[in-house]
Order: structure tokens, then C-alpha cells, then sequence
């Protein structure tokens, strides 16, 4: 049985799709990256399928699962390049991909992963940081 691989970048774990999804191979995946985002305490998931021609509702499916798997575990998970067949597969299946965010590659995934983590953790939101902004507008 193939093994998707996965990769650590920073805080993020980053899965590149480049085989066939077959059932086996997915159940594997889903068990990998659970293991690997305890084990890193990373909270991010990056899942490119820019290699995916065709996406199916298991498929679909499974990408859900994976997502729900890591929000569960502190983890938000992006999908990155989509094509828009696939996309158009998505909707005409109507897959929704509940607590998915889509990005159109792995850098804008990663900013927006870094991004939704800063609101997370409140940053910007210092009432302090507002008070300086105001000092400086009005000098």
C-alpha cells in the first residue's frame, strides 16, 4: 500500500496528493496525519491536490474527514490547488467541504493559515496598539 507523504513546514504539516486515492491508502492518511499533528502540535494543514485530475465523492469525503479529524486536534486545514474541473466536480456532487478554506496554492495557503492563527491568538486587537494608531493620525 502507498503512503501519502507528509511534510513539516513550520507550524504548518503540509500533504501533497500525488497518487490515486484508493480506500485503504485514505484510511492510512487520516491515521498518519492525526499521529503527526499530536505529535508536532502543529496547527496547520496544508492538503495540495494540484496533482488530483479528477475528484470523486470519496474523495471529496475523505478531504472533509481529514478536516474534521484536524479541527478536532486544534488544526485548520486549507485544500490548495484546486482545479476548476474539480471545483465544478465539487459543487455539481454538492460536497460543500464543511471547514474547509480553499486557497489557490501552498504559499497563499500558508498565509492564510499564519493569518487566521493571529486572530486566533487576538493579536492586533490590543487596545493599545489602537491608541498609537490614533496618537499618529492625529499628530
Amino acid at each position: 500500500m502507498e503512503r501519502v507523504p507528509i511534510l513539516k513546514i513550520g507550524d504548518i504539516l503540509l500533504v501533497s496528493i500525488q497518487i490515486d486515492m484508493s480506500d485503504q491508502t485514505a484510511l492510512a492518511l487520516q491515521e498518519d496525519l492525526a499521529e503527526r499533528i499530536v505529535a508536532t502540535g502543529c496547527h496547520g494543514v496544508i492538503i495540495d491536490i494540484t496533482a488530483l485530475d479528477i475528484v470523486d465523492s470519496f474523495v471529496g469525503r475523505m478531504l472533509s474527514t481529514i478536516a474534521s479529524i484536524s479541527r478536532v486536534l486544534d488544526a485548520e486545514t486549507v485544500v490548495v490547488g484546486m482545479r476548476p474541473a474539480v471545483a465544478i466536480t465539487l459543487v455539481e456532487l454538492g460536497l460543500s467541504l464543511n471547514g474547509i478554506r480553499t486557497a489557490l496554492n501552498v504559499e497563499r495557503g500558508m498565509e492564510l493559515i499564519a493569518a487566521t492563527r493571529e486572530d486566533d491568538l487576538g493579536y492586533g486587537d490590543d487596545p493599545e496598539d489602537a491608541d498609537a494608531g490614533t496618537a499618529a493620525t492625529s499628530a
